[in-house]
């Protein structure tokens, strides 16, 4: 939970250093902060969200004459997804990007961005998520104790990976051992596509790869290549299957607890920091297949519509239509047309 930091001036003097780093303003110039912001998420430091959230801490410690501190945790330190979700609810943490699929756990029409072969780009994806489909979540944040950012942070589309074969159009799915994250929607997808989902959270995937547990896996490009996914996956499938993203997610609590002045130096350094993270990640996925090409990922494309078909035969946008209810899934059809 967000704290008045009682603390003395050599323990403010050292954490703001570690915070500001080299070319910031001089530490003298500030008090010990009055809010400290524990942050915590699930990736490596060099990912586009880190380097992004660490710019945008900088800013708000800044901008806020060091009033407010938001220290960041990033690579599971504080836990795996289900871990750190906790924690945001309860206040153990204050701050969180779970992938829309992980909150979804607690807040179901968080996943409404997820259903399988959804959006066809990115001109569709940003139309819906920064529009009403993002409004309508936001919307069930609150009512679960939780303050959403209004501009989630890009994941990109999903691609499977494989250590035994490529993947050429829905009926090489069968049977296949794949891991997905602790997700209703997307255990559901995948059965219905025939194959053998396994529910991990994503600081246990590399292992589970390595000692075969599970054949095959599914993240973006950018996922695939900052965890070294290649290290243990021969092959990349670009299905684009699902698009997901992160939501920037504060305790309810902590963020009634800031000032109007602070709430909004901090909306607005995350949401325009996150839409160059939205670039970084564009500019990444450009790069990414030549670099994981020459460390030996084969890559292959997908004939889509036998995916979208093998859904709709198995009933899995009738299903989740029910689940998610006619506004959230009218709303998306809005952006993507007739699923």
């Amino acid at each position: 939970m967000a704290s008045l930091a009682r603390r003395g001036v050599l323990r403010a003097l050292v954490s703001v250093s570690l915070l500001t780093g080299i070319g910031a303003a001089p530490v003298a110039s500030y008090a010990a902060p009055e809010f400290v912001f524990k942050y915590g998420n699930n990736l490596p430091v060099t990912h586009p969200l880190n380097v992004r959230a660490k710019e945008a801490a900088d800013r708000v410690f800044k901008e806020s004459n060091g009033r407010l501190q938001i220290q960041i945790f990033p690579n599971n330190q504080l836990g795996g997804d289900t871990d750190m979700l906790a924690q945001v609810r309860n206040g153990g943490i204050d701050m969180f990007t779970p992938s829309a699929l992980v909150i979804a756990t607690l807040v179901p029409s968080a996943a409404i961005n997820a259903v399988g072969f959804a959006f066809a780009d990115y001109k569709q994806v940003w139309a819906a998520m920064d529009g009403k489909v993002g409004e309508h979540v936001r919307e069930k944040f609150e009512k679960a104790g939780l303050h959403g950012l209004e501009r989630m942070w890009d994941n990109g589309f999903r691609q499977v990976t494989t250590s035994n074969k490529p993947i050429n159009s829905a009926q090489d799915m069968a049977g296949l051992k794949i891991r997905v994250p602790v997700s209703p929607l997307s255990v559901s997808m995948f059965k219905a596509l025939g194959s053998a989902p396994a529910s991990l959270q994503f600081s246990e995937v590399y292992l589970a790869l390595q000692t075969k547990v599970v054949d095959a896996q599914e993240n973006p490009l950018a996922i695939i290549q900052t965890a070294k996914m290649n290290e243990v996956q021969k092959y990349c499938s670009l299905t684009n299957h699902i698009w997901d993203g992160y939501w920037f997610v504060i305790n309810g609590r902590s963020w009634k607890s800031l000032p109007p002045d602070l709430q909004k130096i901090l909306t607005t350094s995350f949401n325009e920091a996150g839409l160059k993270q939205r670039e970084d990640i564009r500019a990444l996925n450009d790069s990414l297949q030549n670099e994981l090409k020459a460390k030996g990922m084969v890559f292959n494309t997908t004939t889509p519509e036998t995916f979208r078909e093998a859904l709709r035969k198995a009933g899995f946008y009738a299903e989740w239509r029910q689940k998610f209810g006619e506004e959230a899934w009218t709303l998306l059809e809005q952006y993507v047309g007739k699923l």
